[in-house]
């Protein structure tokens, strides 16, 4: 499969608004998904940088978002017919400086998918938090081993 990845604009926010409530709420059906909305994609990443994937035929495939001064992965969504096919592994190779720059993330305890998503793709579990929304997992990509004290 042929993915493309772009930075984000203007047009692509209606596509991006929809993909992001459409898989929180098939994601988190732990939490009051009946509250998500549309609005949440530009409140939730404001100042960030998004980058989106399509596939072959231009369709939205899935986006990440950045808050890119910590270097900190704030989203990474995946269409559901689009997932296992490498689409949020382009995602993060299109990250400025992958693999050698290090990115850090929190991911929810109860998001089994992606918790084994990260750890496949070369993050580590640093540590770990309570959130409004729950437990979580710090993740940081690269190897301890390889990052200066």
């Amino acid at each position: 499969m042929l993915i493309t990845v772009r930075r984000a604009t203007t047009q692509d926010l209606p596509a991006l608004q929809e993909l992001f409530l459409s898989l929180r709420r098939q994601t988190y059906t732990w939490l009051a998904t009946a509250s998500f909305c549309l609005a949440d994609l530009q409140q939730q990443t404001q100042g960030e940088a998004i980058l989106l994937a399509q596939d072959e035929q231009g369709g939205l495939a899935g986006f990440i978002s950045v808050w890119e001064a910590d270097h900190f992965i704030h989203h990474l969504y995946v269409d559901a017919g689009q997932q296992r096919r490498g689409v949020g592994r382009a995602l993060l190779a299109a990250l400025p400086g992958w693999p050698g720059q290090r990115y850090v993330l929190k991911c929810l305890l109860r998001n089994h998918a992606a918790a084994a998503f990260y750890r496949v793709s070369g993050f580590t579990e640093t540590g770990c938090g309570m959130g409004e929304d729950g437990e979580y997992i710090v993740f940081e990509s690269g190897k301890k081993a390889d990052r200066a004290p």
